[in-house]
């Protein structure tokens, strides 16, 4: 028989301590009973002695010293898993928010994940296409990779989260090789958002048709900060349960990361932590870590999970705890930029800051084209070339830069203007992508084209294809 426990020590926001518990364990799940017959959902935060605190899910608006029962589970929180998870959508706590009814489980998974033997990874190596020449030809996406978008307030990220669910997808030849281990399919977990941005989300996803495909968590600014802490791991857990037991390839997009560390930062002040850099616990790199390492590709399953998270730097600092811890634990970064914001590009990717380090190994013969790898090299160098002719403009004046240097600016406004903008539906095939890139570059004169073989150089290089774009562009 189970014991019960009447009345509380304290209670401080979302958080109550009861005393004089026995066999409580951390991250236990609990069911508080008020005495009017409503029942709340609490989660042992810490344990002291004989005391536990509780983080209550619900709040705890109602609640007195005397009035509560508490009954410990002696499980950690679950959430119901099936297949029927595809096409629903869910608050930040795993309940339907659809109207749909629950869930028919097949099963329950732990929402912390099991511990996986890093022996047991398997190096990714194929690609997901999205659809966006910037993200597919210079930082590419690999299946199993962890690449997070580093943004700010106020940019594009929810426009570009949005057209990346409802344009990614792995590559025929690699869907039809995997066999069982072909489907493709999103988890969307968004943290803090308003709720015009949650109904952005959901219309667009159902406007699109992609929403069958998609299961999606949704934490709204309104709701508990506890519940913003869980959303990413219910999240994951869906996603872990798809790849590894539904042999389904899965991307999970998590928004916004820095909202769930201001969370985790406010939680762990009203517990009375020491806190560490800007305020945020001394443990905040563990657990994103415990958060981020649940991507991957487990041998001998046909499945894998494939992160992109979305963060926002406060004041577009790169250097701030959420951003520089995010950069240590992933595989690169997708860097968005205000400046290009500004000047109408969409999407507005930085290109310079930003890189895949997983990218060489899932690209070229085989995985996308063999002459990937050179052109996404070329582009990089011209590009930085591009900022130096610029700088040096802006300091002597256009007219007085150099024929080669003119030539980089107009490089530059090309590149900006074809190959990074795109519209929120056109959606580029990987061809598409590299030859507009091989385009682009014949504005150059060909001794500029340092790093490209001679070979791979002669069979793309077309001034004619150049001259035509620029006509086309200037229509």
């Amino acid at each position: 028989m189970s014991l019960q426990y009447f009345g509380l020590h304290s209670i401080s926001g979302s958080l109550v301590v009861l005393d004089h518990v026995e066999g409580a364990q951390f991250d236990e799940m609990a069911r508080i009973v008020l005495d009017d017959g409503t029942e709340r959902t609490g989660r042992v935060a810490m344990l002291e002695g004989d005391k536990a605190i509780l983080q209550v899910f619900e709040g705890t608006q109602g609640f007195s010293l005397t009035n509560t029962r508490t009954q410990f589970t002696g499980r950690p929180m679950e959430m119901p898993l099936s297949g029927d998870l595809l096409g629903r959508v869910f608050t930040g706590a795993g309940r339907p928010a659809d109207g749909l009814g629950e869930v028919m489980p097949e099963k329950f998974g732990d929402i912390n994940g099991a511990p996986l033997n890093p022996v047991s990874r398997q190096y990714p190596r194929n690609y997901i296409q999205t659809g966006i020449s910037s993200i597919d030809c210079l930082m590419t996406l690999i299946r199993g990779q962890k690449l997070p978008i580093f943004s700010g307030t106020g940019l594009s990220h929810n426009k570009l989260a949005v057209q990346i669910v409802n344009q990614a997808k792995i590559a025929k030849a690699e869907a039809e090789a995997d066999g069982a281990g072909s489907e493709f399919a999103v988890v969307f977990a968004a943290m803090g958002i308003q709720n015009d941005v949650a109904d952005y989300f959901r219309r667009s996803f159902a406007e699109s048709g992609v929403l069958q495909n998609v299961v999606m968590f949704l934490n709204l600014a309104n709701d508990p900060i506890v519940e913003r802490i869980i959303t990413p791991r219910c999240a994951l857990t869906a996603a872990e349960y798809l790849a590894y037991e539904k042999h389904m390839h899965i991307l999970v997009v998590m928004t916004d990361m820095t909202a769930y560390a201001e969370a985790l930062r406010e939680f762990s002040s009203s517990k009375g932590e020491i806190p560490g850099r800007k305020g945020f616990p001394g443990y905040l790199y563990s657990d994103l870590a415990s958060l981020y390492e649940r991507a991957g590709i487990i041998e001998g399953q046909e499945g894998s999970v494939t992160q992109l998270p979305i963060l926002t730097m406060p004041n577009d600092d790169i250097t701030h705890p959420v951003p520089d811890l995010t950069g240590y634990i992933t595989e690169g970064q997708i860097v968005l930029d205000r400046g290009l914001e500004q000047g109408g590009v969409y999407p507005p990717i930085s290109v310079l800051p930003s890189l895949s380090r997983l990218m060489k190994d899932g690209i070229g013969e085989g995985y996308t084209r063999a002459d990937h790898a050179a052109v996404a090299n070329q582009l990089f160098a011209s590009y930085a070339q591009v900022q130096d002719a610029r700088s040096l403009a802006s300091v002597i004046g256009e007219e007085e830069l150099s024929p080669l240097d003119k030539k980089y600016l107009e490089f530059g406004r090309y590149f900006e203007k074809c190959f990074l903008t795109q519209r929120l539906d056109e959606n580029r095939s990987m061809e598409e992508t590299l030859d507009l890139g091989w385009t682009l570059l014949s504005l150059l004169p060909k001794s500029a084209l340092d790093r490209v073989d001679d070979q791979v150089l002669n069979e793309h290089y077309d001034p004619d294809a150049a001259q035509a774009l620029i006509g086309k562009t200037e229509a």
